[in-house]
């Protein structure tokens, strides 16, 4: 039964992404590959200045950028800001991988150099569609932060729910308890 919740789940959420990407395949290959179901767990918590310096002494952009996706998605009015500092990230991430991509080449490692390619064209993508990907973020996590909100505001009725049974059994017990109590006196009596 689980299992076919989960599958529930991506399959809506695939058809949520496939319906904001539209006729764009390039759009949805890649955003299919950086969008969260629960983006509020899957990004980090950190400032994005601080992803910004880690990714500059690391060379891994993944978090800043997933931040950044995020934050423009959610501010609108700094939308411009978050444009800069995604094709930021691009620029500097794809030299990097061109000159570890020709490292690689020389190794002989084709798989990984492969990897590399593909990585360097998602990149260029990233950097010259940085507009269309905030626009379809922005819209797939609000949806998905609503449905984040429903599920916290169901889980706290269920809650409710189960307090309200737990104390209408124990007033049950409490009222048996007096009943048996008076008709073992009345018995006494």
């Amino acid at each position: 039964m689980w299992k076919k919740k989960e599958e529930k789940k991506e399959e809506r959420e695939e058809s949520l992404l496939k319906e904001l990407c539209g006729d764009d395949v390039k759009l949805y290959d890649f955003l299919s590959n950086y969008m969260y179901e629960h983006p509020l767990a899957a990004i980090s918590k950190k400032d994005l200045d601080i992803l910004t310096e880690e990714a500059e002494k690391s060379g891994n952009f993944r978090p800043a950028v997933d931040k950044a996706i995020f934050e423009a998605a959610q501010n609108p009015g700094e939308r411009e800001r978050y444009i800069k500092v995604i094709q930021n990230f691009a620029s500097k991430t794809i030299p990097a991988m061109e000159q570890e991509k020709e490292k690689v080449e020389k190794e002989g490692l084709t798989d990984r150099a492969a990897s590399l390619g593909r990585g360097i064209e998602n990149q260029k993508f990233m950097s010259e569609r940085t507009e269309d990907i905030i626009d379809v973020a922005s819209k797939f996590y609000n949806e998905k932060l609503v449905e984040l909100g429903e599920n916290v505001r169901r889980e706290e009725r269920g809650e409710e729910r189960r307090k309200a049974e737990r104390e209408e059994l124990r007033t049950g017990g409490l009222e048996k308890a007096g009943r048996e109590a008076r008709k073992k006196e009345r018995r006494g009596n």
